[in-house]
């Protein structure tokens, strides 16, 4: 059983239906907190309320008094208060006398694919000094690891630099994504770190794109896998290979960004290195 943490997407292709969508694919039964609700299409973000944090906290004890779920995944926290009220959560968890969550996958939803934001500027503080340190493993695209570092990252070398600057920050792991940086050869590079230990997934860019809800759905299936007691590494594996064929399928939905396929197989992609 897993646990998603996130914005309602009203189109179905992000947020808590992607994550919803991609539990049940992994034969993980799904539950969700929703922390705000966005009016969107595959085009962009029309408008978004946010859900008040005690409501949020109300939420999640909800679920975790009585299903208790091994694994929690965060997407859109949409504020600092709702950060800060889903860190109380999370903490609150480790001291209740309840079994512990087996593992807490932070996706930091800052900015939506349309370029619309989804975390406000004052709330990616909190993000990275309450959420971050909790992390099993933060799965921060390239923009998010660099508004999480204050730099830019335009190289597969930079992203090494990165992702060990995140860990030194308290995440337990770092899985850096490549996706909008294309190496020679059309490859496109995923890297991650787990403690001082690195791997590397390479595969060959696919056509189209750009694509709603890739980050949702990559986070909800390391979620998914990890919360079936998983190691990370073929948690990892099996997500970046599900999220390829998702694309590889995807629907002719929409004007906008296109939306993936949940229905595809999990077909596991093994790290190069």
């Amino acid at each position: 059983m897993a646990l998603a943490i996130a914005g309602s997407d009203s189109c179905g292709g992000a947020g808590i239906q992607a994550d919803l969508k991609t539990f049940h694919r992994f034969g993980v039964f799904g539950t969700s907190v929703v922390t705000a609700v966005t009016a969107q299409n595959t085009q962009g973000v029309r408008r978004v309320h946010v859900v008040p944090p005690d409501i949020v906290r109300d939420q999640v004890r909800a679920v975790v008094s009585d299903l208790r779920p091994q694994a929690v995944k965060t997407g859109m926290l949409a504020n600092a208060a709702n950060v800060s009220a889903v860190c109380e959560s999370l903490r609150a968890l480790r001291g209740n006398g309840q079994p512990a969550v087996r593992a807490f996958v932070l996706d930091p939803v800052m900015v939506a694919t349309s370029g619309d934001r989804l975390l406000r500027r004052d709330a990616e503080a909190a993000l990275a000094a309450e959420l971050l340190p909790l992390a099993t493993v933060i799965t921060p695209n390239l923009a998010e690891a660099g508004l999480l570092l204050g730099s830019r990252i335009g190289t597969f070398e930079q992203m090494r630099e990165a992702a060990h600057a995140l860990v030194g920050k308290g995440a337990r792991a770092v899985l850096v994504k490549g996706g909008h940086l294309t190496h020679p050869g059309g490859l496109v590079l995923d890297l991650l770190v787990e403690g001082s230990a690195e791997h590397v997934w390479r595969r060959r860019r696919l056509g189209g794109g750009p694509y709603h809800g890739t980050g949702c759905t990559l986070a909800a299936a390391v979620a998914a896998g990890l919360a079936k007691g998983e190691p990370l590494v073929r948690a990892v594996g099996d997500a970046i290979g599900y999220v390829a064929g998702a694309i590889a399928s995807s629907p002719s939905l929409g004007a906008g960004s296109g939306l993936l396929n949940h229905s595809a197989p999990v077909v596991r992609h093994r790290p190069a290195s």
